[in-house]
């Protein structure tokens, strides 16, 4: 569909993904015992009691990075630490909690100017759903039986393999039933209630398992109908082109933006690709900057125009091993990348620690507590992304313009953003091992006369005979230059 309508708010959201059970806990909300100290390496089924006034009382903090949209995962009631074993839709986990604390989440957010997106689990629930429970105690004699795809009784929920369809074919996770009008119109009504209850909008998980285009078409209408504005991002790991023609999810979870980025910034020699290869992102290989800007240039066509301006840009998630572990530790391919997620067309999204160069490996130590003890963090880190997401503020051709890209040559990569109006914005990468010097060709967007300002060190380079000549990058490096009248 070419007329694809997303909310317009997207293209001017700096996304800031939490991890409930590890970003922050309240002293205000009563915890039970046994849970792990929040300096220790997390564990596949430990708890370390982050809650949702924990995050209240840091809104302060993210609304000084520059964040205006916080995308949550799980948050209803389940007993995993991660949440996406649901047990009940419509409550928010007491450990977490509960309702009240995330009304007060959501007036607080709000007063802030920032959007709450929920994670949506609607492919399966867990052992502990009230009519999955019913039917593991009633078997055959269950009215809920048809809610999943059950092959035998009594069903085996806890030994052997089970006898019912299961995400991964792990028996903790029964998968619903969608051909079953019921559970379709259960889980409609939920993502309303939500939404109702002042959600910006859903995360969908694993969409693509849910093979039913039908069903997200009225997803789409039920949500749309409350808050046209709301916005429906799939977690897709690949093009999303099937559901990404204006009637089914606003846009999806750019990965294949993450795998280009590892490929380009990270030193072949330094990838570990273990780490990159075992969780999603697939064999990464060494891109050089024509690849690399070619790649990125057709990312760009793949999608009507308002679904790309809505894309969800990332470098780490929940999911995946950090970016910077991958890296084995190289702040520079995380600075690089960092400045080129700020600098692309969609919507960049950090998960939390990013803006400190949070370490983690795979699941779960990708889920690592958040550090907040300044000595413990370095403020370097804190201070670039902070400058980025001010400059993503600053200058609409960023959130807005078209992008073109300018130069290609060996490690280097220029690109402008640019929009009637308004400043051009040039940003210029250099992530080779030597300080370069480029001859940019800027007659397009910039007459002779006019000057370019770099953003941080206020350098300027006048345009003569179409170019701007002489832009100098350190090694590992990125510098972003600002268009003025001559």
């Amino acid at each position: 569909m070419s007329d694809a309508i997303t909310p317009d708010w997207v293209k001017d959201a700096i996304f800031y993904q939490i991890f409930p059970d590890r970003f922050a806990k309240s002293t205000q909300i009563e915890k039970p015992h046994n849970l792990e100290a929040w300096d220790a390496p997390p564990t596949t089924n430990g708890f370390k009691g982050g809650d949702l006034l924990g995050v209240v009382e840091h809104l302060d903090y993210l609304s000084d990075l520059g964040i205006n949209a916080i995308y949550f995962n799980p948050i209803f009631q389940s007993a995993s630490n991660h949440r996406y074993h649901t047990q009940d839709y419509f409550q928010v986990d007491p450990i977490l909690g509960g309702n009240a604390a995330f009304s007060a989440l959501v007036d607080a957010a709000h007063q802030r100017g920032i959007r709450v997106i929920f994670d949506g689990v609607f492919n399966h629930a867990s052992r502990g759903f009230y009519q999955f429970s019913h039917a593991l105690e009633n078997g055959a004699a269950s009215p809920y039986r048809d809610w999943f795809n059950l092959h035998g009784f009594p069903v085996r929920a806890y030994e052997g393999a089970p006898n019912y369809d299961a995400w991964w074919n792990l028996a903790a996770l029964p998968k619903f039933n969608h051909q079953n009008p019921q559970v379709r119109e259960f889980l409609f009504r939920v993502a309303e209630h939500w939404v109702r209850a002042g959600i910006d909008g859903w995360r969908l998980d694993v969409p693509g398992e849910i093979d039913d285009d039908e069903f997200w078409r009225e997803f789409r209408r039920r949500v749309k109908n409350i808050n046209p504005d709301a916005y429906i991002v799939g977690e897709i790991w690949q093009r999303g082109d099937r559901w990404l023609r204006g009637d089914q999810f606003d846009a999806v979870m750019n990965y294949q933006f993450t795998r280009l980025c590892l490929g380009f910034f990270v030193d072949p020699e330094g990838i570990d690709r273990a780490l990159a290869h075992e969780h999603s992102y697939g064999t990464i290989g060494a891109l050089d900057t024509a690849e690399f800007a070619r790649a990125l240039t057709d990312m760009l066509t793949w999608y009507p125009r308002e679904i790309t301006y809505a894309q969800l840009n990332l470098l780490d998630s929940h999911d995946t091993a950090r970016f910077v572990t991958i890296a084995r530790g190289d702040t520079t391919a995380l600075k690089l990348a960092l400045l080129m997620m700020f600098g692309f067309v969609g919507a960049p999204m950090l998960y939390y620690g990013d803006e400190i160069a949070l370490e983690g490996r795979l699941d779960p130590d990708c889920r690592r507590a958040m550090i907040w003890e300044p000595s413990k963090r370095g403020k370097e880190m804190l201070g670039y992304t902070k400058r980025l997401t001010a400059l993503r503020q600053k200058y609409v051709a960023l959130r807005r313009g078209a992008l073109t890209p300018l130069y290609t040559n060996s490690k280097e990569f220029a690109f402008a953003r640019h929009q009637s109006d308004a400043p051009t914005v040039i940003v210029a990468l250099n992530a080779g091992r030597e300080p370069v010097a480029l001859d940019l060709r800027v007659e397009r967007w910039l007459p002779d006369g006019a000057r370019l300002v770099e953003e941080w060190t206020r350098e300027e380079i006048v345009v003569q005979e179409g170019f701007a000549r002489g832009i100098q990058i350190a090694p590992r490096e990125g510098t972003v230059w600002v268009a003025t009248k001559g």
